[in-house]
């Protein structure tokens, strides 16, 4: 049932244990799938639970598992970014989780409300009221670039917020590169240019 919760939240089948046979303190070290930042949590220290982005897990202690989180709210599931299923850390050690970006931690005092990007959320507590809002507008609809709904947090809580998801890295290296080469030059320079650099058709 765990392997099939995984599968849900976008992790592998199988997890990796790491174990101390010695006697002292070893070191291990793991990297982040994409470039960014790795944000340790403490899950004693933050209610025992946090519910974070799919695919945002990096590592944890022993003692943390890995659940889903159903989102309640239909607009949130349908409109919030993340869909309708996240992922749930819960136990009493440290867990690490990854992020794209800057990363910005903010404490809500109760009833503050936080409004961003819905592919901006890293993870909140659980006492954090996630939900979505309709940007409205015309203006802003057609041409605010930022998508039709974001994401309102309600405090009391913590929330990670992250300047750069996986989603809009990838998406900006595509309309970068593409598959012609120097796209922001135009098609006549950007043509030249390859051609000049050695880059030729």
């Amino acid at each position: 049932m765990s392997a099939g919760k995984r599968i849900l939240t976008g992790e592998s089948l199988f997890m990796t244990a790491y174990t101390n046979m010695g006697q002292g303190k070893r070191t291990i070290t793991f990297a982040a799938p994409y470039p960014g930042k790795i944000i340790p949590i403490d899950l004693s220290r933050r209610g025992g639970r946090i519910t974070c982005q799919k695919d945002a897990f990096l590592c944890a202690a022993k003692g943390v598992s890995i659940g889903i989180e159903f989102q309640k709210k239909l607009g949130t599931g349908l409109f919030g970014g993340e869909g309708f299923i996240m992922e749930k850390l819960e136990g009493d050690g440290m867990a690490f989780v990854h992020a794209g970006g800057h990363v910005e931690e903010r404490d809500l005092q109760p009833g503050e409300i936080l409004k961003v990007d819905t592919g901006c959320i890293v993870a909140f507590t659980k006492e954090v009221d996630y939900d979505i809002q309709f940007v409205g507008g015309i203006k802003n609809t057609l041409f605010g670039g930022e998508g039709v709904f974001f994401a309102t947090l309600r405090g009391p809580g913590k929330v990670w917020i992250q300047s750069l998801p996986i989603s809009r890295l990838a998406g900006r290296i595509m309309a970068y590169g593409g598959v012609g080469g120097r796209r922001e030059e135009g098609g006549i320079l950007g043509g030249l240019g390859n051609i000049l650099d050695g880059d030729g058709y």
